[in-house]
């Protein structure tokens, strides 16, 4: 990988993203999604080409002015693959969680934690939306997802990318899911190479995590939806007891004694839950008009 940047430089394109974080002769899979169009196109190529001009240029051509977004696979390949499965894995080089719900907050909570190191790179997806990114070795496949579903749980953050073989967005092209494009950027914060070691969650393997949880619907309800997860019956339960009036300290308290037995960190999650819960109560509430004042602002005109 290529010599380290200064910490929290601004990565400004992925050709320089790319080289620092793969070896030049490592397969990586690129993949190009135009949702309008609903197409999609994956190529796996040597990092060292990927990163070149040429690739580059197309990359760029593809993303503006055809409207594909960018995503690059966050582990290497085997030299023979020409799919991107975990089949195909030769090496773990990365972990990753993907926050996408009142990013800034749980963005804070991963600075703040003890259970994790100081993230690598910080993506800025688009509007308060980030990926948090660390560069890791010497890690199989199966602890690695373990720890991705660990994260996930602890930072609410997007539990789909919790796969070895997940793509992520690169810096330097345009979010084109939105109206309005989006640049997407990283913040290069360290060049340290985690272990296993260096992560203090309690990761337990994929099949373990699926059979502790609660009464596992077999089949979806008639309309097709499925049951509410327990972090999505906490949600309701923190916001509906926040709009009637209990305190929150004493939510954080509940939450995390009910939650100790399969949080390896039952404060840190309950804090997390509540204080998101209370900004998205605040953001609802702000955007409903006064109606007086929305009354006596039209009668002035």
């Amino acid at each position: 990988m290529s010599d380290a940047k200064p910490a929290t430089a601004d990565l400004s394109t992925s050709a320089e993203y790319i080289r620092a974080n793969f070896e030049p002769s490592e397969r990586v899979a690129v993949l190009l999604r135009n949702a309008q169009r609903r197409e999609t196109l994956q190529r796996i190529s040597t990092a060292e080409k990927i990163a070149a001009n040429p690739f580059q240029e197309w990359l760029r051509y593809k993303n503006c002015k055809e409207g594909f977004d960018i995503y690059l696979g966050m582990n290497a390949l085997k030299p023979a693959a020409f799919t991107r499965t975990k089949d195909d894995i030769l090496a773990i080089r990365h972990l990753y969680v993907d926050l996408d719900q009142h990013g800034s907050i749980s963005l804070a909570m991963i600075e703040k934690s003890t259970l994790v190191p100081a993230p690598n790179y910080i993506l800025n997806t688009s509007p308060d939306k980030f990926q948090a990114i660390w560069r890791i070795n010497d890690i199989e496949l199966g602890e690695a997802e373990a720890l991705l579903h660990a994260m996930a749980r602890e930072f609410d953050a997007d539990r789909a990318a919790t796969d070895a073989a997940r793509v992520l967005r690169i810096p330097g092209f345009l979010n084109k899911k939105y109206q309005q494009d989006f640049l997407v950027s990283a913040r290069y914060q360290t060049d340290q190479l985690y272990h296993s070691r260096d992560f203090h969650l309690r990761a337990e393997s994929v099949e373990s995590e699926r059979r502790n949880i609660p009464n596992p619907p077999r089949k979806a309800g008639p309309s097709g939806t499925r049951p509410p997860s327990q972090s999505e019956r906490d949600w309701a339960y923190v916001k509906n007891a926040l709009a009637n009036g209990v305190d929150s300290e004493e939510l954080i308290r509940q939450l995390a004694h009910s939650r100790a037995a399969d949080k390896s960190d039952p404060q840190y999650y309950a804090r997390l839950t509540v204080t998101k819960a209370l900004a998205d109560i605040r953001a609802h509430s702000a955007a409903i008009p006064n109606t007086t004042e929305a009354g006596n602002h039209r009668d002035s005109h």
